[in-house]
């Protein structure tokens, strides 16, 4: 539908780690035309710093060629930077960028234009730029906080305007839902053939004893590093090898430092997105050992169905996106109780053939393209019923089955049963 072209704005700049934006806009790329919006550099960045932030990028995300056809990367240049003060010139600079990625998009043959927003500061959009629908897709609770606060209220606002909402867990669906009609919970995904399929164990892993208890992700505050720490102290029989760089670890630095000291714990650093799956993929056991607190219990793992496309037994804190795995994974509060659920989970029955498969196949049903594909019928169908209908015919689908906002707004995609 190349007439339908899609702004990303989003918090970080090409070239990161993958998160659920890198794989929502790179498949909406599959129907419409997509640019992905950098954010803008101030001047000194501009002027002293002009080449590293580039080769970075260049570094960790490969050559553009890797890029989906009618995916496009707008950074903004010198001569629209980065302000602050005054208020106005700011103003102005950040919707001249938006108006340029709209540009961009008309230059491509786009009639009509969706501004899709990453996170609430960019509210402005909605008045910078004319558009036919905006989307707010919500993957984070952005208070960032440990405990519970009130609603935002620019957050809050966005939410009431925005023509799509789209959420991805059901704790921030109760919480912020009820704001917008069209909100609809669709959770985090898989790449699933990535994940699932096999690969050979990586370098730095093969000298590291089995069993192995494994993380891969950030390594930050969120984690319940001093239970990790315990577990590695009671358990010197099993190493646990941590896969990710480290993030915001404020208050937790002494913990890190104490686990490095420990022979049988293991920090790997960062990995880029399509190395995971080795790392996955060789791990006797997976963890998703989160604080409980009122910040993780909006959470939806990435690395829950990355995990389950790797085929791993999963131990979890007992968070509430977690608990309707309840049955294909082990939940788990108290260091005794993470104690009994590794060693459940390193039992061989865990590795049987069947047991991999059901994993992967709750994955499959929630690979990325099954998902995104739901948001495009989503966005086609505020768009209207010309859009909705060119859109059933281009998938080759029952306008009956997609052709409702009800379809997607009762629930997550439904498990598979373990029959």
């Amino acid at each position: 539908m190349p007439d339908i072209g899609v702004i990303g704005l989003v918090p970080d700049a090409w070239g990161g780690p993958w998160m659920p934006r890198e794989h929502v806009l790179t498949r909406l790329a599959k129907y419409f035309h997509v640019v992905w919006l950098d954010p803008a550099r101030g001047w000194r960045e501009h002027w002293i710093d002009n080449h590293s932030v580039r080769e970075r990028a260049g570094k960790n995300t490969g050559d553009s060629a890797d890029l989906p056809p009618g995916f496009t990367i707008y950074r903004p240049g010198k001569f629209l930077p980065l302000v602050y003060r005054p208020r106005w010139l700011g103003k102005y600079l950040a919707g001249a960028r938006i108006r340029r990625a709209a540009a961009i998009l008309r230059t491509q043959g786009c009639r009509r234009i969706v501004l899709y927003l990453w996170r609430p500061e960019f509210d402005y959009a909605l008045d910078a730029v004319w558009h036919d629908l905006s989307c707010y897709h919500i993957d984070d609770e952005y208070s960032f906080a440990d405990v519970e606060v009130p609603q935002d209220p620019t957050e809050a606002a966005l939410i009431r305007r925005s023509g799509q909402v789209i959420i991805h867990s059901s704790a921030l669906m109760e919480k912020k839902g009820h704001l917008n009609t069209h909100s609809t919970l669709i959770p985090n995904g898989v790449d699933y053939n990535i994940f699932a399929n096999s690969v050979a164990e990586p370098a730095d892993l093969r000298d590291v004893p089995h069993p192995r208890i494994g993380y891969a992700g950030m390594i930050k505050k969120q984690l319940n590093l001093g239970l990790l720490h315990e577990l590695a102290k009671r358990h010197r029989e099993w190493s646990f090898v941590m896969v990710g760089p480290l993030g915001m670890v404020k208050g937790e630095t002494q913990t890190i430092e104490a686990m490095s000291r420990l022979p049988n714990v293991y920090f790997l650093g960062g990995k880029h997105w399509n190395e995971l799956p080795g790392y996955m993929q060789h791990m006797d056991v997976c963890t998703l050992c989160y604080k409980i607190n009122d910040y993780t219990k909006y959470i939806y793992p990435l690395k829950l169905h990355e995990y389950l496309a790797a085929g791993r037994p999963i131990v979890a804190a007992p968070i509430r996106s977690l608990l309707e795995f309840g049955g294909d994974i082990k939940l788990a509060k108290t260091v005794d109780e993470w104690s009994e659920a590794l060693r459940e989970s390193l039992e061989e029955s865990e590795a049987a053939p069947e047991r991999v498969a059901a994993r992967r196949q709750i994955a499959k049903s929630h690979d990325w393209d099954n998902l995104v594909e739901k948001i495009a019928a989503l966005m086609c169908d505020r768009l209207g019923e010309n859009e909705i209908s060119r859109f059933a015919n281009l998938i080759g689908a029952d306008m009956l089955k997609i052709g409702s906002v009800e379809d997607f707004t009762a629930s997550a995609p439904p498990r598979p049963s373990q029959a």
